[in-house]
């Protein structure tokens, strides 16, 4: 004669559920943002490696890998290809990591900044630099809003993580404010506007991976205890 386990039900085994679904918000939202950040780290680096003609870290905005800004716009391939087809997949990405880190934490305070960064990277993708204005706009959208989001997610992280994403967030704000206060007089204007740059947009690649990393390992602990 054989027994058969019966599902668990009433409040522990409605808790239970609840905790694994979590758990996989956690878990998903973690790995597209983590994969997300990979893609556009290694997007760069490969449409820089593939660019034609002379580029440099401190002469050249990241952008220029779409296409230069008018009126004398260029666009070398593959580079122009590469760099925003990564842009376009980092932002669906981040848009849909931010809707499984609402369902997990519930805090619009910290996923709006994160869907708007998301929204930021698509346009920047859609609208290279040659396009002008609209690529600017864009451009602006994901520099503000990749810092809020880090900041704002020390408010749903715990321990150590806590303050690298404070100071990653404020690290890519303070160098966003500095140059469009001071410009080329700030402290920092001898890495040039390539490297002022990627002091703004490099610590929210930074987040974005390790915010990943810490969802993912956080939605395992939890399935675990469960």
């Amino acid at each position: 004669m054989t027994t058969q386990t019966m599902p668990a039900r009433g409040p522990m085994g409605r808790a239970a559920a609840k905790g694994r679904a979590w758990a996989t918000d956690l878990r998903l939202g973690g790995l597209l943002l983590t994969v997300a950040g990979a893609t556009i780290l290694m997007g760069i680096i490969t449409a820089e490696a593939l660019y034609p003609a002379t580029f440099t870290t401190g002469g050249n905005e990241i952008s220029d890998l779409g296409g230069t800004r008018p009126p004398d716009s260029r666009i070398f391939q593959p580079s122009a290809a590469i760099f925003d087809v990564s842009m376009i997949a980092i932002g669906i990405l981040v848009i849909a990591a931010s809707w499984f880190v609402d369902r997990a934490f519930g805090r619009r305070s910290v996923t709006i900044p994160m869907t708007v960064l998301g929204i930021g990277a698509l346009g920047v993708g859609l609208f290279p630099g040659n396009t002008g204005n609209p690529h600017a706009i864009f451009a602006m959208v994901t520099f503000v809003a990749g810092g809020v989001a880090a900041i704002s997610a020390a408010r749903v992280a715990s321990g150590p993580f806590r303050l690298v994403s404070l100071v990653l967030g404020a690290a890519s704000l303070v160098t966003l404010v500095t140059y469009m206060v001071v410009g080329d007089a700030g402290p920092m204007a001898s890495l040039g506007i390539g490297g002022v740059e990627r002091w703004i947009v490099y610590p929210v690649v930074l987040w974005v991976v390790a915010f990943g990393g810490y969802l993912s390992g956080r939605g395992d602990v939890v399935a675990e205890d469960r």
